[in-house]
Parts: structure tokens; C-alpha cells; sequence
């Protein structure tokens, strides 16, 4: 096995072709952050992004994206924003992980949406739920099941369509948008949200908001961006901005204006945007690992990702560790219990209102 660590620019069309063709091969990598053209465009924002070619005989064999920060740390490309992480590989290919990382100057790789099954999960690692929305059978289909499995969700957010309607006007939905101007009231409504939530703001970093507008500009038969909005009287309610493959789309900044919030704008979107995905062939929609409450409404079953690190016996894995690893260990003690989980949130959000008292 021969491995060449390179930045994402430096990959030639033969060799995102055939990361492609590997991703294709293989269901189980059929998700747009695991897509050459995610890593290609974040290696534009980020020089601390690389790829390993992984490559037997002649014939490349795998790819491993991450970023390499100081002391050999190791995360997946766009971290903190992705997912799912992982190779893209053959289905066949052995090599020891712990080579991988010393071959790409690694002294640990954390990841925390690792795909269960990669040959780099290691022997101890926290598995998570992933909700999906199985769209195969078309989404009159996904209806049906919806109605069976959670009943009372669907005909609330029916009538609160209605509702929606009768109070303010004619509804619209707006699907594979690529208006900036869109995106930017769809960002404004997420960083208030995770301002009201006491959660960091993502969208306060230049280089997030840089990728973003890039990917929204990309539209290929194997990915692209995918903006969409819902309207009513012409004013933007709620809104999402994903990824997708050819059939996969990945859930990833969903927001809605809350002035419209006792109409559960976030429930009549993700409906709506359910119905035009599987129109364009859209097959499943992955929510992402998070205990929210609108996955548990919508969701038909679930894919699994992993939490972990791996590491190499060096000095920078170890003060990885002091400092990473027990404050992993005591969120996941904290996100396992639902006492404990709602204390949190209740924190979280006390500490978001005084933070937007004081900036107002």
C-alpha cells in the first residue's frame, strides 16, 4: 500500500473521477460530505485541509480527507460541520489505521460522525443514531408511513398549513435556489437561532460563509447545493440549505423566521421539501445525529455514526487526550441523560437571552 498526502487542489480530474466512481460503488458512501467536490471546495477555505491517496499497485484504491492542525491533531475536512466523515475506499482494502495516521503526520485523528463500518473506526468508540427519511418509494409513500408511525405530527402540521394560509396568504415553496440573497436571510435566521439557544454561531467564522455561498453555486448530476424556502403572501417563513448526491440529501442548516413560530414553519418545510426532493429522484434524506425533536416526528429508521479518535503514542496525542477526551466523555454522559440533557438546553438558552439582552 502507497500513501500520498496532498492538499484537495492538488487532485487532477483522473483522480476525482475516480473518488467518485469508488463513492458510487458503494450505498454506504452515498452522502454529499463524502463527495470529492465537498472536500475540493472546503480545501479552498481551509490550507490545513489534505487528502491521503491511498493507491495498490497501480490502481488508487482509497481516499482519506481531513484537516492537520497543530501537534499532529487530526479532524475531518469542515469539522465541526460534517455529517458524516470518513474514507472512500474499495470495498476490499486492508491497511492499519495507525500507518494511515503516520504516513499523513498524524498523531491523533478525532471524528465524532464517523460512518459505522469505515475501516477506521476504531475498537472503542460511542455509536449514535443518525434519523433518516426513506423517500425510495416515492414520497406518497413516505406519507403513508408518516401517518402510520406518527399520525398526530401530520395532521397537525396539515392544519397548521391551512392555518398558516388563512392568517397571512397564497403559499409557495421555492426548491433548488441559488440566490445568495435567499441563503443570506436563511443564515441570518440560524445565527439568531443559535444565538437565542446559547449556541456558538457557526456563521461569526468567514470561512463557513465563504464555503457556503460556494457550494450553493454548485449543481452537478453527482452534487450541489440545495437551497429551498417556503413563502406566504410572498414572505420567506422557513428555509433549508443541504447537500446532495444524486439521491441522497443531507439536512443541514434548517432555520425559519420565529415570528411564524406557532405554526411549526420547521415541520411544514421539512414536509414540503420531502415531496420536491423525491420528485427530482431524491431517495433519502439524512437528518444528521442530534436529538431533536422534529427527527423523531419525521424520521422513518436511522443510520449509525461513530465518536471516537484515533491515536499514535506521541506527545501531541497525549495532551490531545487531557484535554479533549474527558470533556467528550462528561457531554456524552450529559446527552445520554434526558434530566440532564434538558438542564443543559435550559442553561444554554437562559444564557442566550441575557447574551441577546445585552447586545440589543
Amino acid at each position: 500500500m502507497r500513501i500520498t498526502v496532498v492538499h484537495p487542489r492538488e487532485l487532477g480530474p483522473s483522480e476525482t473521477a475516480r473518488w467518485r466512481a469508488l463513492q458510487t460503488d458503494d450505498p454506504a458512501l452515498d452522502n454529499p460530505f463524502l463527495s470529492p467536490e465537498f472536500t475540493l471546495e472546503t480545501g479552498r477555505v481551509r490550507e490545513q485541509a489534505r487528502v491521503a491517496v491511498l493507491s495498490d499497485g497501480a490502481d488508487i484504491v482509497g481516499f482519506f480527507p481531513f484537516e492537520r492542525h497543530q501537534l499532529g491533531i487530526g479532524m475531518p475536512v469542515g469539522a465541526g460541520l460534517t455529517d458524516a466523515q470518513g474514507m472512500v475506499h474499495a470495498k476490499d482494502i486492508e491497511f492499519d489505521p495507525h500507518e494511515l495516521m503516520k504516513a499523513c503526520g498524524l498523531a491523533v485523528f478525532e471524528f465524532d460522525h464517523l460512518l459505522a463500518g469505515q475501516p477506521l473506526v476504531p475498537a472503542k468508540h460511542t455509536r449514535h443514531p443518525s434519523p433518516v427519511i426513506d423517500l425510495s418509494d416515492g414520497y406518497p409513500a413516505y406519507v403513508e408511513t408518516l401517518k402510520r408511525v406518527s399520525g398526530k405530527t401530520y395532521k397537525s402540521t396539515a392544519y397548521k398549513t391551512r392555518k398558516l394560509q388563512r392568517d397571512f396568504g397564497e403559499f409557495r415553496h421555492d426548491f433548488g435556489l441559488t440566490d445568495e440573497a435567499v441563503l443570506h436571510t436563511l443564515l441570518g435566521w440560524k445565527t439568531d437561532q443559535y444565538r437565542r439557544t446559547g449556541r456558538t454561531d457557526r456563521f461569526a467564522r468567514p470561512w463557513i460563509v465563504r464555503l457556503v455561498e460556494s457550494l450553493l453555486q454548485i449543481d452537478t448530476e453527482h452534487f450541489g447545493g440545495q437551497l429551498d424556502m417556503i413563502y406566504v403572501d410572498g414572505r420567506p417563513v422557513a428555509g433549508h440549505f443541504g447537500l446532495r448526491t444524486k439521491t441522497t440529501l443531507a439536512g443541514w442548516f434548517p432555520a425559519y423566521d420565529p415570528a411564524y413560530a406557532k405554526y411549526s414553519p420547521g415541520l411544514i418545510h421539512h414536509l414540503a421539501m420531502a415531496e420536491r426532493a423525491a420528485e427530482t429522484g431524491i431517495r433519502l434524506i439524512d437528518m444528521g445525529r442530534g436529538d431533536k425533536e422534529y427527527k423523531e416526528k419525521l424520521k422513518t429508521g436511522e443510520l449509525w455514526v461513530t465518536e471516537g479518535r484515533i491515536a499514535r503514542p506521541t506527545a501531541g496525542a497525549g495532551m490531545h487526550w487531557l484535554v479533549r477526551v474527558p470533556v467528550r466523555k462528561a457531554r456524552g454522559t450529559v446527552l445520554a441523560n434526558s434530566v440532564l440533557r434538558e438542564t443543559a438546553d435550559l442553561a444554554l438558552k437562559t444564557y442566550g437571552k441575557i447574551r441577546t439582552s445585552i447586545a440589543s
